[in-house]
């Protein structure tokens, strides 16, 4: 009972922690290695909501979309800021800590090395035979060759020297010997991995922060100009500026498909795609041609330009009931299937007296199959063909609520022509005219041509993140195959009799120590006049 109590007023009795110590102890918590792996676990994880809901940086229109058909749990949702992952607050709180641990991790370990490698080899022990590598060779004094005690120290000084050792000479109350030790590179692979991580997560931030990401269509006979204004959509990086757009510009003269024509498993199938460009690096340079392919984009100025998708832009001509050309141009269709059947519509907002819209489909090589339907035999634009409904009315552009520009809102709209009304639905050939019911205009099937989807991307942090992750493998291959080893060499004189005795002790695993031992005999056979070797005491002791 005493010593309970004393116990108990010994902990009584010990110093509050107090402000100053609860922080250190924080700070010592964060920079341990522990925490930094937790942290890195804990990003990895973070990062899988971007991956399963729509991200406002990449898609505003699903993430729309999500909310209206999630209305109890979008907007929860949007309160945790699931559909901005990466830019939310928790995860770059999971960042910025991971940072500052890393950071504090490999101050004080590179401190540590540093000194290491200004400190000589550890002392050499006193009972050799007790390490796990060690042998004994008596000098064999009646040769005419037999070296001097000074020479066997300072040869056993130089062949551990040229193997790669530290070296140290040590004369001391165990007498001569020489110490030695390798593999401080195994520390520094180390160092070099960890702060490779930090060099990526820091690069990362960089291109996050500064590049920026955009798409955009474009037809053949069309130029893209890097600016804000050209791009379809557009996402910037939390610090960009317009100012650090590149001034190139790409025009589309050409796009070819080579489609598969000899198998007959994947006849039809794509097999190429190229598209013949003019390049500018910036207005005032010569236009360059080029070809762009897919997995091999055009790299301009810093920036990535890939080739995603493409399909046919029929160029229509639609006139209102006034006899005014309403619209006139290229009209992007998407493409539904192998035979490239696309889904295309056309909005008309400025047609008088009514507005008008058409949806329906291209057929690049249009056929008549049963049921009088129509359907594409094939994906070259051999016999072009539009099949279109039409309507007029209230185009709902003027509520100022966003649309998709593929998508026909026919709500405030009736129809003209279809094939359930006696006008039936509109088919055009190319170069046909079709004038609509009720003297609403007219449209034209001009001409057809091919479009492709580039996407544009330009992170300052790309080649950065390739140089450390480089780094970072490096470093992880010189800290596994890399052996921290430390050797010793005594010198005993005992009743007129001298022995050579050295033993090999590892830091941490090294399957290959005793081959190093094995080596290390050889050289000392070779160098000096030495009898039979005696018990090797470490591989009974193993």
């Amino acid at each position: 009972m005493a010593k309970n109590k004393q116990k108990a007023k010994n902990r009584g009795d010990a110093p509050a922690l107090g402000f100053v110590g609860f922080l250190r102890w924080i700070w010592t918590q964060l920079t341990s290695m522990p925490t930094a792996l937790f942290l890195l676990l804990m990003l990895a994880v973070a990062a899988v909501p971007g991956s399963i809901f729509p991200q406002r940086s990449v898609n505003p229109e699903l993430v729309a979309q999500y909310l209206d058909q999630h209305p109890v749990a979008g907007p929860w949702l949007d309160r945790f800021q699931m559909f901005e992952v990466y830019s939310s607050a928790w995860f770059s709180a999971i960042y910025i800590l991971l940072f500052i641990s890393l950071v504090g991790c490999i101050t004080p370990r590179i401190k540590k090395h540093a000194k290491a490698l200004r400190t000589p080899p550890p002392r050499t022990p006193a009972k050799l035979e007790r390490l796990p590598q060690y042998h004994s060779m008596e000098v064999m004094e009646d040769q005419p060759d037999t070296p001097t005690d000074d020479q066997l120290i300072d040869d056993a000084y130089k062949i551990l020297k040229k193997r790669g050792y530290r070296v140290e000479r040590r004369d001391d109350a165990t007498g001569r010997s020489v110490s030695a030790e390798r593999g401080y590179t195994r520390e520094i692979g180390n160092l070099l991995f960890h702060i490779s991580l930090l060099g990526i997560l820091a690069t990362a931030g960089l291109g996050q922060a500064y590049g920026y990401g955009g798409q955009r269509v474009v037809v053949e006979g069309e130029t893209f100009v890097n600016s804000l204004v050209s791009y379809d959509s557009f996402s910037p990086g939390s610090n960009f500026s317009a100012d650090n757009l590149q001034g190139y510009s790409v025009k589309l003269d050409k796009f070819d498909i080579l489609f598969d024509r000899d198998s007959k498993d994947y006849f039809g199938q794509p097999l190429d795609f190229t598209a013949h460009v003019q390049v500018r690096e910036n207005p005032d340079a010569e236009p360059v041609k080029q070809e762009l392919k897919v997995n091999h984009p055009l790299r301009i100025d810093g920036a990535d330009v890939y080739l995603v998708g493409n399909g046919y832009a029929p160029v229509v001509t639609v006139r209102d009931g006034e006899g005014n050309v309403s619209y006139s141009g290229p009209l992007v269709s998407v493409p539904q299937d192998s035979v490239y059947t696309s889904l295309m519509v056309i909005k008309v907002p400025d047609a008088k007296p009514e507005q008008l819209g058409f949806q329906g489909f291209l057929l690049p090589t249009a056929l008549v199959g049963e049921d009088n339907v129509a359907f594409s035999g094939d994906p070259n634009a051999i016999n072009p063909q539009l099949q279109l409904n039409s309507y007029y009315g209230d185009l709902g552009l003027n509520s100022g609520e966003p649309q998709n520009v593929y998508v026909l809102d026919t709500e405030k709209m009736t129809e003209l022509n279809s094939r359930n009304l006696d006008a039936g639905g509109i088919v055009l050939g190319a170069g046909d005219t079709y004038e609509l019911p009720d003297n609403l205009g007219s449209i034209t099937f001009d001409d057809l041509k091919r479009y492709i989807a580039l996407d544009v991307n330009y992170d300052p942090g790309k080649w950065p993140i390739a140089i450390f992750s480089g780094l970072a493998l490096l470093g992880l291959i010189i800290s596994m195959f890399t052996p921290r080893r430390r050797v010793w060499v005594k010198l005993k004189n005992e009743d007129g009799r001298r022995s050579i005795e050295y033993a090999l002790l590892a830091r941490g695993e090294d399957p290959r120590l005793e081959r190093e031992s094995d080596e290390l005999q050889k050289i000392f056979d070779k160098a000096w006049p030495l009898a039979s070797q005696e018990q090797d005491l470490g591989a009974v002791n193993g």
